[in-house]
């Protein structure tokens, strides 16, 4: 691999980090290694408040169905709320800035009896009891983390659905977990206009939606809804009766604790399944190691409720470990692109994790914005959702970060629960690219199909060989999916093992590199390119903003390389060859003439989710001619695919 800058962690890090070198961080890893049980054993009983106490720390005996601290009885908001209480019982607990510039801020006990109150809700209003399912629709706002909380409280199992995702989506969703009730808000505020979620519910209800007996409204931008006589509910009218205290229900470890619902390569989403204590665990500890929580700090996480990121990052995480957690309604650049640096300054933000895609659109909309700001309060930076290019890293790291604030990039999945592979800030020398090392208890090794691990800058299959807490127990519904998908490619002593999807390297150092999505692969000639490296070499040409890469059908080499390329100026492309020339000349020096790329699209914007997720199913068949089938009603600009169109087919 070629030579990358290393950035060892500061003093000022150093000084308050729980975990400050790298013997330590090893001596930890070894302590796993030569006492996994035990391991775990030492963390539950430190960090949670157990009603009962659990009498098998890991049960194997229906491997891959792992189960944790067997027997153990808790409630996870216990863990979340009421523990801080009687230290913490004023202290700002949810920061929340709706786009619009209005405020909130929610100490510990005004959480308390908000969540109390909102459990009550469900309970006496709906009839809402332990399994039962409750999906969440919701926008940015408090009532979202509310009502993940009243659900934990009574032990119902929530299912937060993304409130960009279509009324199709959505039914799905509600069909798969046969959800009993759906909360949602009339609508909520996107890039200064009004956007709606009432209306999207209404229709995902109109067919085979049998299972929801009602719909809970959280009014927010007030703008004029249907109502719909014994089934539509209004909250903020609801919950000023409610009593607030409710008494938590007292859980299995085992008991799932939620459903986030993933995209398959089949098409059909995937209901990941979640258990209680060992989630939460895992949550509160990753707080602790990767951002170094301390009980005085403000934490900012930019990601949605939707995601696994807003779940365990948002909500659950920095609650757990007593921290202060910040929310925002909006996106990034309303009413410009300096929103963010903005109430990095008022909020004092001492943490702040957001994705690459962010990232590298504040790069390109604000390059120099961070400087009209007072950022000096920032600790720790964070990336999440993909890997980060090295220009973008250096940008964040020397604009954002004033070059002090290390940059935890970290790699984990929806499926995990939390971070798997991240540096740890006050230890981890930092390769700007790399997710760097294994969290201390995780077994995370890049092998073959067989268990071998892969030599230095051999990429493999990124496996994780030993269960852990907060891994995923099944998929909802179907077992078999769950075994098939995660524990039917790798084996590692003749056991099977969990596959990430992802494929990875290890550099000289032992660093791990993450190349991409095994299946997002392009096979040009019998050579399989990973699009993470080719996006990657890219992204080093001083023009280019974002890319993304796909492969298209070739007569003679299988596939060839397509990339849709944004550039960081608006003054066009004067010699359209000369770019393509120079962009290919990159991609020869840092990967090998291979992956050249046979075709380049200058483009103005790439298609995204609104949590930035990039839709490479989309570039694909624009790549190939073919009409556009997917749902693009998700995306944060739907009209970008018809402009890219044109650009590509004319």
């Amino acid at each position: 691999m070629e030579k990358v800058p290393v950035f060892d962690p500061t003093p000022r890090i150093k000084e308050r980090a729980r975990i400050n070198s790298m013997d330590q961080y090893w001596q930890m890893v070894k302590e796993a290694e030569s006492d996994y049980e035990g391991f775990w054993d030492k963390l539950a009983k430190e960090k949670i408040n157990w009603r009962e106490p659990y009498t098998k720390v890991l049960d194997e005996s229906e491997a891959p169905f792992y189960k944790w601290f067997v027997g153990g009885k808790l409630n996870v908001t216990e863990q979340c709320i009421d523990r801080h209480l009687e230290t913490k019982k004023n202290k700002a607990a949810i920061i929340w800035e709706g786009e619009p510039g209005d405020k909130r801020v929610i100490t510990y006990l005004e959480l308390y009896y908000e969540v109390n109150r909102f459990a009550n809700l469900l309970k006496s209003k709906f009839g809402i009891k332990k399994g039962d399912r409750v999906v969440i629709y919701m926008p940015m706002i408090p009532e979202a983390a509310f009502a993940m909380l009243a659900c934990a409280r009574i032990g119902a199992i929530h299912s937060v659905v993304f409130g960009g995702f279509s009324a199709e989506a959505l039914r799905d969703r509600i069909q798969d977990a046969q959800a009993k009730l759906v909360i949602t808000a009339d609508g909520a505020y996107r890039r200064g206009k009004p956007y709606m979620l009432k209306p999207v519910v209404d229709v995902a209800l109109a067919k085979d939606c049998e299972s929801v007996e009602a719909v809970l409204v959280v009014r927010r931008n007030n703008e004029e809804i249907k109502w719909h006589d014994h089934r539509d509910y209004d909250y903020n009218e609801l919950i000023k009766d409610m009593p607030a205290r409710c008494e938590p229900e007292i859980m299995d470890s085992e008991d799932p604790l939620f459903l986030l619902y993933t995209s398959g390569s089949t098409g059909k989403p995937k209901g990941v399944q979640h258990s209680q204590a060992g989630y939460i665990l895992w949550a509160q500890l990753t707080m602790e190691w990767v951002f170094d929580i301390k009980d005085t700090d403000t934490y900012w996480c930019t990601a949605d409720v939707g995601w696994i990121t807003g779940h365990t990052y948002i909500v659950y995480g920095p609650l757990a470990a007593g921290a202060t957690t910040m929310m925002y309604e909006g996106v990034p650049v309303y009413p410009d692109a300096g929103r963010w640096w903005r109430m990095i300054e008022e909020y004092r933000v001492n943490q702040f994790y957001t994705a690459p895609t962010a990232i590298r659109l504040l790069h390109k909309l604000g390059a120099d914005e961070p400087d009209k700001y007072d950022l000096s309060s920032l600790y720790i930076l964070g990336t999440v959702g993909e890997p980060i290019n090295p220009d973008a890293w250096m940008w964040y790291f020397e604009k954002v970060g004033r070059g002090q604030c290390p940059i935890v990039d970290t790699w984990w999945q929806t499926e995990t629960g939390g971070h798997m592979i991240s540096p740890l800030p006050g230890a981890t020398p930092i390769k700007p690219g790399s997710a760097t090392f294994p969290l201390p208890g995780i077994f995370a090794e890049i092998i073959d199909t067989d268990g071998n691990k892969k030599e230095p800058n051999e990429k493999g299959y990124l496996c994780i060989t030993k269960p852990w807490p907060s891994m995923i127990r099944t998929i909802w519904g179907d077992p078999d999916r769950f075994v098939k998908s995660y524990f039917g490619t790798c084996k590692k002593d003749g056991k099977p093992v969990y596959f990430s999807g992802d494929g990875a390297i290890y550099d000289e150092e032992g660093y791990i590199w993450i190349t991409g999505r095994m299946d997002d692969v392009i096979n040009v000639s019998g050579h399989r390119l990973g699009t993470a490296e080719i996006e990657a070499a890219i992204g080093h040409h001083p023009r280019v903003a974002e890319c993304a890469v796909v492969g298209k059908p070739h007569e003679v080499k299988g596939e060839s390389v397509f990339a849709f390329v944004v550039l960081k100026d608006d003054e066009g492309v004067a010699d359209e060859m000369e770019l393509i020339k120079e962009i290919n000349e990159v991609i020869t020096k840092d990967i090998g003439p291979l992956a050249k790329c046979d075709e380049i699209a200058f483009v103005p914007g790439l298609p995204k989710t609104r949590s930035g997720k990039i839709m490479r199913r989309i570039l694909r068949s624009i790549a190939k001619g073919e009409e556009i089938k997917q749902d693009t009603s998700t995306l944060e600009d739907p009209s970008v695919v018809e402009k890219i169109i044109q650009i590509v087919q004319g």
